[in-house]
């Protein structure tokens, strides 16, 4: 490489590069503050403006569009020589460009006029070209990149056209990023969702098949369950995927010991205990028979009592922010258990594509306004086992109904088209008396049928959205049967 143009917002590891390069003959140029680094640690590099013959302007706006930069960069080589030669223009061999941090200053609350300064016109130019340009020009965005170009330099290799090829593939898709990042930000100005919306997928890995076996699926992300690797077991399944992302957001309402046990989308068991063992066998306990083959998520370390229980059964994943060293030897004689690390959650808008489109929902922080609409309030174990029981009901397919006591869940009927059916399947799933029990319901109902079957099935106490034009037939009958009912105002559907 004879000249390389070295121009970039974040510094990491840009010296070790330039050195390299200045000791293997290579002529450096660039520009701003990076030029100011080089020459600071005693690289000699050639100004940019020395180059081209003028000066930086506009504030910096102005300093790399130039034909001797961008026809260095998009000369092809024994096409375009004579040219480049007429114009005194010499190829440029090595892009090292990274953008202006548009992201990150977006989320600073910047006014626009400031932080439209953080939108990079000369960096995504200068990488475009290069990788218009990959046969003759490598181009390098990312610093983790830095070492195979010393390695190269060192070793005397050169890079093939495939892994050229692989380069400029990274800045197309860093460029459509960085695009749909500005394009969200202001076409979303003054608009709770912007009117043309833009998703990049990192990271994508083929999965042995989709829902079913005739179907193709391949996940994609870097953050949360999405970027998760097994640490043993077989790979994720499209289904360990969705339930495992399932079970984590029910996980996530608890900061108490909770074991949470997911099947097919919906929790079959939950429980909070004193310890993750004691937590999970009680959550198994709800649901034994829907329990096997399920996904269980912890949110404490697995430890070796846990992990005895664990092996002594059938599931399909075990999800935890971390495991103990004994914990995992344990583990090890389930060979196609797939055990996760938890992390943190990635708080993302919520996009489900539909036939045509997509639909993207942004979820903010809600508060409940409890209210206590019966003639009598509920006691102290009943509200604890209300909070239960509602924390689980947001995160079962509408309809929901859910029994629970102040440490379980002890009934779940979820997914069906009429909520007292939700409230019979629940009672036939209890494997423990409903005497004493409270329920919730993540909508309003419609009827008082359903509070009629939960109170004949032993619960004293109902928690609802409320919102009904029958809600005062239905806190008739909860007066009438003497239980407590509690209105929160908010409605938890999940389709």
């Amino acid at each position: 490489m004879k000249r390389a143009l070295l121009s970039v917002w974040n510094k990491e590891g840009i010296t070790d590069l330039a050195h390299a390069l200045n000791k293997a003959g290579t002529e450096l140029l660039s520009s701003g503050g990076t030029a100011k680094v080089l020459a600071s640690a005693g690289i000699p590099i050639q100004e940019v403006s020395d180059y081209t013959g003028f000066p930086e302007m506009m504030d910096g706006r102005v300093k790399t569009l130039h034909p001797r930069i961008h026809g260095g960069i998009l000369g092809r080589r024994g096409t375009d020589d004579s040219v480049m030669k007429e114009h005194n223009i010499g190829p440029i061999d090595l892009v090292v460009v990274n953008l202006y941090p548009f992201e990150d200053m977006a989320g600073q609350g910047l006014p626009l006029d400031e932080l439209i300064e953080f939108i990079d016109i000369g960096g995504p130019a200068m990488i475009r070209a290069a990788a218009k340009n990959y046969q003759d020009v490598l181009v390098i965005i990312d610093p983790a990149d830095y070492s195979l170009v010393i390695d190269a330099i060192n070793f005397g290799k050169k890079f093939t056209k495939e892994e050229r090829l692989s380069f400029a593939r990274k800045v197309f898709a860093r460029m459509a990023a960085y695009d749909g990042a500005i394009s969200n930000y202001l076409y979303g100005l003054d608009k709770d969702m912007p009117d043309i919306y833009s998703v990049q997928l990192r990271n994508g890995r083929m999965l042995r098949y989709g829902e079913n076996p005739h179907q193709m699926a391949a996940v994609y992300g870097e953050t949360g369950i999405a970027g998760s690797i097994p640490l043993q077991g077989k790979a994720m399944s499209y289904n360990n995927y969705l339930d495992v992302d399932a079970a984590v957001g029910l996980l996530n309402e608890f900061d108490e010991c909770t074991a949470v046990i997911v099947k097919h989308n919906n929790p079959c068991g939950i429980a909070i205990g004193t310890d993750v063992t004691e937590a999970y066998k009680s959550a198994r306990d709800v649901d034994p028979v829907s329990a096997y083959g399920g996904i269980v998520v912890v949110n404490r370390e697995v430890t070796a009592s846990l992990a005895r229980e664990i092996v002594s059964t059938f599931i399909e994943v075990l999800a935890a922010p971390s495991f103990s060293s004994e914990a995992r030897d344990i583990l090890k004689a389930k060979e196609n258990l797939r055990l996760l690390v938890i992390s943190e959650h990635s708080n993302e808008d919520a996009v489900r594509t539909i036939d045509g489109g997509a639909l993207v929902q942004r979820t903010p922080v809600i508060r409940e306004e409890w209210t206590v609409v019966t003639d009598r309030d509920p006691s102290a174990d009943e509200e604890a086992a209300l909070q239960l029981a509602m924390k689980i009901c947001k995160h079962v397919k509408s309809n929901a109904i859910v029994f629970a006591d102040k440490t379980r869940a002890l009934g779940i009927g979820a997914g069906q088209m009429s909520r007292v059916d939700s409230a019979k399947i629940a009672i036939s799933k209890a494997q423990f008396p409903l005497k004493g029990s409270v329920v919730a319901s993540d909508a309003f109902l419609p009827f008082p049928d359903t509070l009629e079957v939960a109170a004949d099935a032993g619960a004293t106490a109902l928690i609802q959205p409320g919102g009904s034009i029958r809600d005062n037939e239905v806190i008739a009958e909860a007066n009438k049967r003497k239980m407590a009912m509690v209105f929160t105002g908010v409605r938890y559907f999940r389709h």
